[in-house]
């Protein structure tokens, strides 16, 4: 889980304007954080399959945002797949 400055600099590292909390960009840059994390604790133990869920439900999430900012703005979806390192 992110602490509240965590999550504070990536929204100012990634909104689109001053204020802004919940653009595609700023959820998906978040939601790519807590994925790392999980994943790094899903490394060292395997049998934890109440965050393994919780895991696929943040990729499902971030999947869905993904699709809807590519139909949206290409332009806008390939470049916060490039700054994330995203596959595409």
């Amino acid at each position: 889980m992110l602490t509240t400055k965590e999550k504070e600099t990536i929204i100012k590292k990634f909104q689109t304007h001053k204020g802004d909390t919940g653009s595609p960009e700023v959820q998906i840059a978040v939601l790519t954080e807590e994925v790392e994390r999980v994943a790094k604790h899903l490394k060292e133990h395997k049998k934890d399959n109440h965050s393994r869920r919780g895991l696929l439900k943040m990729v499902g999430n971030r999947r869905r945002l993904l699709r809807y900012l590519k139909g949206e703005d290409e332009k806008r979806y390939e470049k916060i797949a490039e700054r994330l390192k995203l596959k595409q």
